[in-house]
Parts: C-alpha cells; structure tokens; sequence
C-alpha cells in the first residue's frame, strides 16, 4: 500500500464508530471519522477533555456527527453502564477502536477493582468493552474491532502468576504485556468470530513512535521518558501519521480480519501503513485462549 493517508479513507456516511480516549490518536481516529462523514462517539472519562476534542473536531469539519460519553475504563462499573446505555439507544454499531491508554507510571496504581492501572485500564477495561459492545456489532455492517497495541509488544510476556504485578513492578514490562495482551486479544478475537459466525473482523493496529501525550502523563513531564518526548520531539512522528495504521485497519477495503498493521519505516517506528511484523508470543492460540478465560473471569461484572 504506496504511503496510504487519512484521504485514502472511504466515505463513512451511514456508518457508526466508538473512538475511546479523546486526545492524541483518539482524536486524530474520531476527527478522519468525522471528516469522512461517520458517526463517531468519543468515549472517555474526562468530560472536559471529551467537550474540548467534540468542538475542536466540529470547528475543523463543521456539520461532524460527533458526541461524547463518558466511559472510564478503570471502572467495569463504568464499562457496564457504557454498554447499557449504548445497547438501549441503538440497534447496531460498525466500528470499536480500543485505543486509550495508559503508559508507564512510575509507581504500581490500581483501577477501581484493584487490577494494575496499566493491564487493568489497557486491557481488561477494552476486553470488557468489547464483551459489552458485541451485540451491537454483530448487527453493524462490515463490522471492525480494532485494538491498539504497540512497538512494546515484542518485549512482552503474559505472566499468569503475577498478571497484576503484584509481586514484582516494572513499568515498562507491565506495560509491555497489557499491549501484548491487547494484540493476542486481536487475534482471539478474530478466531472466535470466525468460529461463531458473528461477521466482526477484528484487527489490530500499533502507531509506531509517535507525540502524543501519553509519556507526560503517565511518567510524567519531567521524568526521563517525559523529557524525551518533550526534548526530542523530533524522534516522534506526529500524531495523524500514527493514527494512520489504525484508520487504514478501521476504513480500508484492503484491510483483513485478524491481522496487524502499523508504520512501514525503520523498525516500524514510522512511516505509513503496512502489514506489522507479528511477534512469535502473539500467536500462541492457547495462550490466548487462556488470557481470554481468565479475562472473562476477572471482568465478569461488567460482561
């Protein structure tokens, strides 16, 4: 695919979409969305930001359908309510990008039901989500998942044993297997779908090395990682041509069910879509058929 962009995207008109996160790729994903006519429904726990993003999103393409609601996904509570709320006032849904997340804050946090902010708020408020949205997909047409996870992956385990991070904390590593969960829950998912006859294609995404806002406000601004975001901006590429391997996941006709995208440049850290090399733990079948038993247990309030 010869340097594919957000002009690439197909009309979106009659079509309905669920960005979460209202800042950095999750508003560069709902703005494409919006430009091309869909309806897009930012999700995310900060209603101010989530105004901020609607009317920036409207000033640039006036007449966007475009709203938000709030859904924090450290919350299954939060979760549950989202999927209700959505399941009462509509009868299908054609698009889910999983995107917001967390990264690497320096000490072990918690969400609301006491998993570890960055595999509870990443992953397992996602796998809730999508749990709770699928009724509505199965009824959307050429219905998409797509799940975001990253560069971070190819260093990721799944540690049964400590999948909280209980007994050991290291951020990066934490963070490395709630993206490496995401990207198997991808795959999964797909399996599934096919095995069930649900008609969702389920595809993951990663945006390479990009500038967002994530590494300040996790870490923290003036932490290492902070600084470099901040210092060497110029490493990063910007936020709309991260969004690019995600967009072309959520549009293209090209794009396939069960497979990953991201950056086409050196190391994958840039550049434009193509398909993304795959690491050889995300294709485990058993292990993912595992994380998704045992995820469907830890998240049964809200599934």
């Amino acid at each position: 695919m010869a340097k594919w962009t957000a002009s690439d995207i197909p009309s979106q008109k009659g079509r309905a979409a669920i960005v979460t996160g209202p800042g950095g790729l999750g508003f560069e994903d709902a703005l494409a969305l919006g430009r091309a006519g869909g309806e897009v429904i930012i999700a995310g726990r900060n209603p101010e930001k989530g105004a901020a993003a609607v009317a920036r999103i409207r000033s640039d393409a006036p007449g966007a359908n475009i709203r938000f609601e709030r859904l924090d996904l450290a919350d299954l509570n939060s979760v549950a309510d989202f999927g209700e709320r959505l399941r009462s006032e509509r009868d299908s849904l054609d698009l889910l990008i999983n995107n917001a997340g967390v990264m690497v804050p320096p000490k072990r946090q918690e969400t609301v039901d006491g998993f570890e902010l960055q595999f509870g708020t990443n992953y397992l408020g996602h796998f809730a989500l999508t749990r709770q949205l699928l009724p509505l997909l199965r009824k959307g047409k050429d219905a998409r998942v797509v799940t975001l996870s990253s560069v971070a992956a190819r260093n990721g385990a799944i540690d049964f044993d400590d999948l909280n991070a209980e007994k050991s904390y290291r951020p990066m590593s934490v963070y490395s297997q709630s993206k490496l969960a995401c990207l198997m829950f991808s795959f999964e998912l797909q399996r599934r779908s096919e095995a069930g006859g649900w008609g969702v294609a389920s595809i993951a995404a990663h945006p390479g090395v990009s500038r967002t806002d994530l590494l300040h406000n996790a870490p923290g601004r003036w932490s290492a990682a902070g600084m470099a975001r901040t210092f060497l901006w110029f490493l990063f590429q910007p936020a709309w041509q991260g969004a690019l391997p995600t967009l072309f996941a959520a549009t293209s006709p090209d794009a396939k069910g069960g497979a990953y995208y991201g950056p086409d440049g050196l190391s994958e850290g840039r550049g434009y879509p193509a398909e993304a090399k795959i690491p050889p733990q995300a294709l485990d079948a058993a292990t993912a058929a595992r994380l998704w038993d045992v995820s469907q247990r830890l998240t049964e309030a809200a599934c």
